[in-house]
């Protein structure tokens, strides 16, 4: 296992302070406030720490209020909503410095059998085929907008081996592109076999990458360029079927709409094999600077 995976399970082992209170500890990202996924995985951590062992996080919903603090913890608060037969349901308010900057409603279900379909796999090359961020990242050295964009960029991704289907977005600014991306992603080192560890993961990482759909449709390469400012807005995932986060995930991503100042991003996660594993949907504020 790598360092910096150590690091980021570290930030998921929350710390209990009191009946259903937790804390978390923050960090700087490649942005200059706490990461989104970040916020997001550690609320599903403390939800998830409220629940029998024998129900698996199925759904979540969650609002981003205000911008994080990464030099300060967050407190998360979880409210019992309800314990059923069959669902479990948990809310979550993270707070800093006072003040909400992230609300979760997560359910949870026991195993049950049911019907079954799925939407299938589309085409995507073998991951192993794809050059990993070190390799494809320093290619692109002349877009960034300033000195240490890329260190922040690699260091993102050390924990995480995320790589890109297709060139990034930022890779053609000024060319508008079919709204799709691709990205194959796992976790930097083996995983313990805790379904809601590997659940977490996965909401840690759909954080990075979902709205560069919206991006590509417009031909702006967002923060790493300085073309777009933007922040997400509201979050939502369903788990469909059990998935290791340590083994390879494809995120086959799109975006249908942008209007208002907004940009919507969906996608789903597919195991290597083909099993369809979660669907995102997420909207973000999409500005361009004036």
């Amino acid at each position: 296992m790598s360092q910096a995976l150590e690091a980021l399970l570290d930030l998921l082992d929350l710390e209990q302070i009191e009946q259903d209170i937790f804390r978390g500890q923050s960090r700087f990202a490649v942005v200059p406030r706490v990461f989104g996924g970040q916020v997001a995985a550690q609320a599903l951590v403390a939800a998830g720490r409220t629940v029998p062992d024998d129900r698996f996080a199925h759904s979540l919903h969650a609002y981003f209020l205000r911008a994080g603090d990464a030099g300060a913890p967050i407190v998360y608060t979880v409210d019992r909503i309800r314990d059923g037969r069959s669902f479990t349901t948990r809310r979550v308010v993270a707070v800093q410095h006072g003040q909400p900057i992230f609300h979760l409603s997560a359910s949870f279900q026991t195993y049950e059998e049911g019907m079954e379909h799925q939407a299938d796999m589309p085409p995507a090359p073998d991951p192993e085929t794809l050059p990993t961020a070190a390799e494809l990242l320093p290619r692109y050295m002349d877009l960034y907008r300033e000195q240490g964009v890329l260190e922040r960029l690699l260091e993102a991704r050390e924990a995480v081996d995320l790589r890109y289907v297709d060139a990034p977005p930022f890779a053609s600014v000024g060319e508008a592109r079919e709204p799709r991306s691709q990205v194959w992603f796992r976790a930097n080192g083996k995983l313990a076999d805790d379904p809601l560890l590997h659940v977490c993961l996965a909401t840690y990482v759909s954080d990075m990458t979902l709205l560069d759909s919206v991006l590509l449709a417009h031909g702006r390469g967002g923060w790493v360029t300085g073309d777009v400012v933007g922040a997400s807005l509201d979050h939502a995932m369903w788990f469909h079927r059990p998935f290791r986060a340590d083994e390879w995930l494809l995120y086959d991503q799109e975006s249908p709409s942008a209007s208002g100042g907004r940009g919507l991003g969906q996608a789903r996660i597919y195991t290597q094999d083909g099993r369809l594993a979660v669907t995102v949907i997420q909207e973000g504020v999409v500005r361009v600077p004036r």
